[in-house]
């Protein structure tokens, strides 16, 4: 199926209340499907609950660095981590079995879904980006130079951002991180936009941003 219309969850770091408020609030959009970019530990709330959700909810989610290096046991003394027996072990296999990368079709070309920028989980991009910084991105250039793919959905930075480079529309959806200003967000593909929606208490309310792809 082409997808039309699509929620994208950002990183989502044991946000157990946020999570199961953005996962009902898009299925009441009637969005095709739901994209989620990883990162679901490491935070305050319950990873087992979370897993949960996503399952239930039929996520399409990819693994972030912070679920690989939970996989791996490394990093675990990070403020917030999230410690290996504090989780199921229907949960540690849901996280271990996570992609790093998903490619979905679109009605106006192919998504790829991923947490850094293509395999990649730790490579960074954001709108403060130019000049060199963007030179010495070898992800970038090859998912341009390659031509695969007209849409790519990451995170990693927890800075929601659509930024366009040639026939390529990077759309990160932010996070749902309690410190980093957590939305989400929708992208219809039919009218070639993407809007935000910004979290107030236990409520999404719609952001000013609506941002155009093309």
């Amino acid at each position: 199926m082409s997808l039309e219309r699509i929620g994208i969850v950002g990183d989502i770091h044991a946000e157990t209340i946020r999570l199961e408020i953005a996962l009902h609030f898009l299925h009441k959009k009637q969005v095709d499907c739901i994209l989620c970019v990883g990162d679901v530990v490491d935070g305050l709330g319950n990873v087992d609950a979370c897993c949960e959700l996503l399952r239930e909810n039929e996520v399409l989610i990819v693994r972030g660095n912070h679920d690989r290096w939970f996989t791996e046991r490394d990093m675990r003394d990070l403020p917030e981590a999230t410690q290996w027996d504090d989780v199921s072990a229907t949960s540690k296999s849901f996280i271990k079995l996570l992609p790093p990368t998903r490619t979905l079709e679109t009605i106006a070309g192919r998504l790829l879904l991923c947490h850094g920028l293509g395999a990649n989980d730790m490579q960074r991009l954001t709108a403060d980006d130019y000049g060199y910084a963007l030179e010495v991105m070898e992800e970038l250039h090859t998912l341009i130079r390659n031509r695969e793919y007209q849409f790519v959905v990451n995170g990693h930075t927890h800075r929601r951002m659509v930024r366009q480079f040639k026939h390529l529309s990077i759309i990160n959806a932010g996070t749902l991180y309690y410190a980093h200003n957590p939305c989400i967000a929708i992208a219809d593909f039919q009218a070639n936009h993407v809007q935000f929606y910004d979290f107030q208490e236990h409520d999404l309310v719609q952001s000013s941003e609506l941002e155009k792809i093309t």
